[in-house]
Parts: C-alpha cells; structure tokens; sequence
C-alpha cells in the first residue's frame, strides 16, 4: 500500500520515507520511541502514523458487543465452544475453546501438551449439543513425527472417555478419516500450508480445528538472537494468518508452544503465577493469543482402577473471558482426565 493513500499529514509521509520504511506492516513491528528517532517525529505524530498503520492493516472492522447480541456479525458465532473431552476442564474454560481466535497451549516436555491437542482432533468431530464442531480436524507437525500409535489408542478408549455420548453414535464416528496430519520443516511449508491447504479444507468443510505443534520450533531454529526484529516480522505474519483463518471460517486454533526458563518474575508476568519457566517467544507473540494455557507436571502419582499417571496441572494464564484457575489433571488410556481428589 501507497503511503500516499493514507490520510496523513505530508511531513509524516516524507519523514517515513526518508527513513526508508515501505510498508504499514514495517511500521508496526517497530516502537514509538523507536519510530521517533528513525523519524525525527513528535510523538503525537508517531501516534497517528501508528493508528493510521493499524487501521490500513486491519482485515475486519471491530465488532461490539451490542453487534454480537443482536447476532449482526454472521463471521461470529458468540458463545460456540469446542469441548475438550472432559466435563471438568470444560468447566475450567467455560464450554472450552472459543471458536474465533488463537488459544496457546504452552508446558515442558512430558507436561502432557500433546495429549490434549490429540483429544481435541476427536472432540471436534463429535455434533454440537456433544460440545463439537461435526467436522475434522489439520494437525501441522512442526518437529516431531505424528502420535498415530496414541492416537489409535485414543480412538479405541473414545466410549470409556465419552461416557456421556451414546456408543452407538461413538462407533459410527470414522475418527482417523477426519483428521489431516502435515509436517513442516521450515517456515515457507508452513506459511503455504496456511495459505493454500488449509483455507481448502476449511472452505471445503473437511476441518474445523488447526492444531500446530509446536509454534516455537521452527522460529527458534531459523533465527539467531541478533535476528530478533526479523523474527518478530514473521511473528506478526504468522498469527495474522492464523488470525484470518479463524475469523474467516470460525474455527479455533491451538498453538502448542514450548517454555524458557526464568529467573526473575513478577507479579504483573504474564507466564504461570506458580512456575518458573514462561512460553517461549517473548511478548511479540503473547499478544498475539486470545487464550494462553499452561499445563505442567507436578510431583506425586494419582491412579484410577489398574492405571497411574504423572500428575499435571492444566492454568488458565490469561483470558478476556476467563478468571486464573486450574484444574489438576491426569493423562489415562482413554486421553486426558481432570483429578478431582488427588489422594
């Protein structure tokens, strides 16, 4: 986009294109403080460069919540969730994942991450009045191979799991037919992966859930340190995709991310209250997300009937819809399980 087709003062124009700044996208992945001296701006004219930026970037105008109420946004479908499998992590989410935004799933290794988004890949084929979308879901490997041995096993342990769902229904359900597995090494297969075959699927009705295990692996193999801003760039062009996929088709998107340890913290952090690792990829990411999940792995077993598992702990870090609680947690044969009383 032409500078020229913002309504901006012209000093503002040719300040920005003295400092060699093409496009609204570059603008926005940079500070105001750091505008202002590439610039030479005041600040207020910073300010309406960036609102200016902001507004030429956005895909949808913004939606009240008056609009919701009277059902005049038709991309929205205010209140749909997908169930997560479990009555009780149900209750943690408030019906589960929304359908119109980015939910980020972060935890160590082992913490059960996988699990979860695995469960999810059964869940949202399941009808509405059983907390699913009736459709398939996109599992977009980034890292490590795909769980099909797990994920069989899930299947095969759907009627011990949904206990609330007829078996009849259970057992009409092709699981593995619906769910569409793709591996990325790199970030332009997974940029075409999100631009070209999931937008497919999604039109087609095929899927209605992403699943990208996991977001971080490939933007900190890529990137350097020093590459921070760039890496950043393609943050911003990532969760923009993701972003657009979401709204566009109404479909929640999972982003399982890895974790950084920490060494200092404070109240106002926006990782787990209780941990001292936070989601890998900085604040450039985090606000990002519309739902930020952490599951840990705590000390101690729990057991149900001849099975024990690690106990773990699913947190709700942030939500605009969602106070900070949690659930502990266990993983079973059939998939994941809220522990109401771990002794």
């Amino acid at each position: 986009m032409s500078w020229d087709h913002l309504q901006l003062k012209p000093q503002i124009i040719s300040a920005v294109q003295r400092a060699q700044l093409k496009s609204v996208r570059e603008v926005l992945c940079v500070s105001g403080p750091d505008l202002q001296k590439m610039t030479g701006l005041s600040r207020s004219d910073v300010q309406e460069l960036l609102h200016a930026a902001a507004t030429a970037s956005r895909t949808h105008q913004p939606v009240t919540a008056l609009q919701l109420q009277r059902g005049e946004c038709h991309r929205l479908e205010s209140g749909l969730r997908l169930g997560t499998g479990c009555q009780v992590l149900d209750q943690l989410l408030r019906g589960g994942l929304p359908v119109g935004g980015v939910t980020e799933l972060s935890g160590e290794s082992g913490a059960g991450k996988t699990q979860l988004g695995l469960q999810l890949c059964l869940s949202v084929q399941y009808p509405v009045e059983h907390r699913g979308l009736s459709s398939g879901a996109l599992y977009i490997c980034t890292e490590d191979p795909f769980p099909i041995k797990r994920l069989q096993q899930l299947i095969s342990e759907q009627s011990v799991l949904r206990s609330d769902v007829p078996r009849s229904l259970i057992s009409g359900l092709q699981f593995s037919d619906h769910i569409y597995i793709e591996h990325t090494a790199d970030l332009d297969s997974l940029q075409v992966c999100l631009l070209r075959r999931a937008p497919l699927l999604l039109a087609r009705g095929l899927v209605r859930l992403i699943v990208i295990d996991s977001v971080a692996a490939l933007f900190r193999c890529e990137f350097q340190p020093d590459d921070w801003l760039e890496r950043n760039k393609q943050l911003l062009t990532f969760s923009s995709m993701l972003h657009n996929l979401s709204q566009e088709f109404t479909t929640p998107i999972l982003c399982i991310n890895q974790v950084t340890d920490v060494f200092s913290q404070s109240a106002n952090s926006l990782s787990s209250s209780s941990s001292s690792v936070c989601p890998a990829l900085g604040l450039a990411w985090a606000n990002q997300v519309m739902v930020r999940l952490m599951m840990r792995r705590l000390q101690g077993k729990v057991f149900l009937g001849d099975q024990s598992s690690a106990l773990r702990r699913l947190e709700v870090v942030f939500a605009p819809h969602l106070a900070r609680n949690s659930r502990d947690i266990g993983v079973w044969r059939e998939g994941l399980r809220a522990v109401l009383d771990p002794d």
